[in-house]
Formats: C-alpha cells, structure tokens, sequence
C-alpha cells in the first residue's frame, strides 16, 4: 500500500539513508558499550561496569526507536553485522583495551552518534518530518551527555 504521510518518496529515502548510518553508529556503540562492559578490569571496575551496563541498555531501546522510524518511513531498516559495518563512522574493536582506553572509546563513540545525528537534520527539516526532527534531537542530547559523564572521569 502506497505511504501518504506528507513526505515525498525521495525525500524519505534521503532520510532513511541517514537514519541508516545513525542505526549503525548507534548499534556499534551499544555493541562496544556491552563488550567493555563484560571485559573492564581495574581500580574503577565498578563504577565502570555498571555505567557502561546503563549506557548499553539505553543505546538498546535507541537501536529499536531509529529502526522502527525508518520502516515508519517505508524503507527496510539495515540488521545485519555486514550492513553496519558498512554504514557506520565507528570502528570495530579489536582485543581488550585499558579502561581508560575504554572510556575515550566511548566517548569519541558518543560524539561520532551526535555528529551523525546532526547530519541527518537537514534532510528531516527540509521535508518537515518533526518526528526524525525530534528522535535524531533526543539522540544528540543522550550521546553528548554520555559522551560528558565519560570525558568527566579522563580530567
């Protein structure tokens, strides 16, 4: 059945392609979140272990929001390892890395999510599609307090 919701196809597309990489970027980090939290060792150990817990299970319910808002637009939201690792600004990790190693991970993870998020608005404005307007605004707003709280434990 054809979508009549007041935005254009094309423009749709557009806006799906960015929520695209925004999924990605954001399913990545919950996937990097969840690793060190299972893997971080240390001084800081439980502080760390139950931020990091916090922060992956947010990033989990975001993974569902971004995914549902692009088949609520009509296109088919990308699941799988390859589709994110083609579609997604944050690398893959490799081994273990110290917790603060972990912590400026996350953090350049969180503002890598906002950056994308931003770059997805001017493609949501120019259709008036409040409601990307208002998710990619909540997405910034989370990521770049995380992205605080964890530069705030490396001063």
């Amino acid at each position: 059945m054809e979508i009549d919701i007041g935005i254009a196809e094309n423009q749709r597309k557009d806006i799906a392609d960015g929520l695209s990489r925004l999924l990605a970027d954001t399913y990545t980090l919950y996937l990097k979140t969840h690793n060190y939290h299972w893997n971080v060792t240390g001084p800081m150990f439980q502080t760390l272990h139950t931020m990091f817990e916090t922060q992956y299970n947010e990033l989990a319910l975001a993974v569902d929001e971004i995914a549902e808002r692009i088949r609520a637009l009509g296109m088919p939201a990308p699941g799988s390892y390859k589709a994110y690792a083609e579609l997604s600004s944050i690398a893959e990790e490799d081994g273990v890395p110290a917790a603060t190693d972990m912590i400026a991970n996350l953090v350049k993870g969180h503002e890598a999510v906002a950056r994308t998020a931003r770059s997805v608005f001017p493609s949501a404005d120019d259709a008036n599609d409040e409601p990307t307007a208002d998710l990619l605004t909540q997405r910034m707003q989370v990521s770049e307090k995380a992205a605080w709280m964890l530069r705030s434990l490396l001063d």
